[in-house]
């Protein structure tokens, strides 16, 4: 799904509980010392105590975190009940425990006991009013079509007619009805200038983030659209099969709609992998530092005429295209052609179906310089990736990046698209060209719709192995 509205309030409310958490400590501090003329034993200087509480404060987030508080579920249900007693008790535990650290650290953090109590009183009061100001304008942005989801609702089905009404009067659930594709008894009059004959004639006159489908009739074909068109998709079961169906269970005002997704990483699970691309990425990239400064002067010195470093478009997420880096390896008459265009141009076409049938390789590749062949061999032509992975162009892992022209190879490359690419990945750690095309695609399918933390981890210490013991690489 391109679009997700919720994923930055979620990133809102984060800064907001933050923000109300230093506030209240700060609020509680001043109101012991200042206000309270009773004697103290313990005395901390306000910025100590403040900077401290900030460097704290990710317990709070973590404890919220934990209970739910950033949970869709709760942040949308129009009973505030839930939201306020998870608050209340993350402000609790919170204060126990930094009331543990205090007494285990000898720190004398609190300058007296009441302070403790104080903050943990307006702590919640802070975060039930900050939460209430976030809430009234996410809600008045929602009631404006702002930072909702265009909803396209598909099927004939007494589910579509709950669905309109729903939307159509809690557009602060974060959805705006776009299109219906139903026969006109499912739906209302009110809502007949959105009917459409087919999904596809909705499609193509709507720009819809996501599809609820409320009948099993079609699921397939409407499935496949969704993961063509990078939609989010949710089907909507009858009572009779609620419990046949695999997936993640939400409620849409009073009807329960199942959430299929083309893969785990979407909303929190996306901000985790970009917080590793940034953090592994940088600290790679500034070790990578003077290795690239040596290999970019011997690419130099080979061939002085020419820049070191290679660049061409790629297609990552979305189907978007990115620039990618490399140093150069190939010479530079053949620079930006295709295999087939590069063998035609020297004379030799017979390589074409060696070069195919071989897996996209032939030993010895005439294209290829001296120098290329070493910095192939190791990895080591690749490490300017590290520049596109910091800026968010690709992943550190993730599929391989396709040239446009290959999509043709590709019969789920929608599939491939709904991630970013990555500068390595399942397949190049199970043998890159040691294996074939069909078994690399599956590879790269396997990991769209099976992505971990833990998966990630474990192919960035197999590149590790892969790379020193030249697995795979020629």
């Amino acid at each position: 799904m391109k679009k997700d509205p919720g994923l930055i309030f979620r990133a809102i409310l984060v800064f907001s509980d933050a923000f109300a958490v230093v506030i209240a400590f700060l609020v509680a501090y001043l109101a012991r010392i200042y206000i309270d003329n009773r004697p103290y034993f313990f005395e901390a200087e306000p910025g100590a105590f403040v900077s401290t509480v900030v460097l704290l404060v990710p317990v709070w987030v973590l404890l919220h975190a934990m209970l739910g508080l950033y949970n869709k579920s709760i942040i949308l249900s129009h009973s505030r009940t839930a939201e306020l007693s998870r608050l209340f008790l993350a402000s609790v535990l919170g204060m126990m425990a930094l009331i543990t650290y205090d007494f285990f650290a000898g720190k004398h953090f609190f300058p007296t006991r009441m302070v403790a109590i104080y903050a943990a009183l307006l702590c919640f009061i802070m975060l039930c009013l900050s939460r209430g100001v976030i809430h009234y304008i996410q809600a008045r942005f929602a009631r404006n079509n702002r930072g909702t989801l265009r909803a396209i609702i598909i099927g004939n089905n007494i589910n579509t007619e709950r669905l309109i009404d729903h939307i159509a009067d809690f557009p602060e659930d974060g959805y705006t009805l776009a299109g219906i594709v139903a026969n006109k008894t499912f739906v209302p009059d009110d809502f007949q200038k959105l009917r459409y004959t087919s999904l596809k004639d909705a499609l193509a006159n709507v720009k819809a983030d996501v599809v609820f489908q409320t009948e099993e009739q079609g699921s397939e074909y409407v499935y496949g659209q969704c993961v063509k068109n990078h939609i989010l998709y949710y089907f909507v079961p009858t009572e009779s099969s609620l419990s046949s169906h695999i997936g993640k269970l939400e409620l849409i005002g009073d009807t329960p709609a199942i959430s299929v997704r083309v893969t785990p990483l979407v909303g929190g699970a996306r901000i985790i992998k970009r917080t590793m691309d940034i953090v592994i990425g940088g600290i790679m990239l500034i070790l990578a530092a003077i290795p690239m400064a040596i290999i970019w002067l011997v690419v130099k010195i080979s061939d002085p005429k020419h820049s070191a470093f290679y660049s061409e478009n790629r297609l990552s997420r979305y189907n978007q295209k990115v620039r990618i880096y490399k140093f150069r390896s190939m010479k530079p008459e053949f620079s930006g052609m295709s295999p087939e265009e590069a063998f035609k141009k020297m004379g030799k076409p017979e390589l074409i179906e060696k070069y195919r049938s071989g897996g996209d390789f032939i030993p010895n590749d005439p294209r290829i310089t001296r120098v290329g062949r070493f910095l192939r061999a190791s990895s080591l032509d690749e490490l300017p990736q590290l520049i596109n992975v910091v800026r968010g162009d690709i992943a550190l892992v993730g599929p391989r990046a396709l040239v446009p022209g290959e999509l043709r190879n590709y019969g789920d490359r929608s599939l491939l698209l709904s991630v970013k690419s990555g500068l390595t990945g399942l397949a190049q750690v199970s043998g890159r060209r040691d294996i074939s095309f069909e078994e690399r695609r599956a590879l790269d399918l396997y990991y769209v719709q099976n992505w971990s933390v833990w998966l990630d981890i474990t192919i960035l210490f197999r590149t590790i192995g892969a790379v020193i013991l030249r697995k795979g690489a020629k």
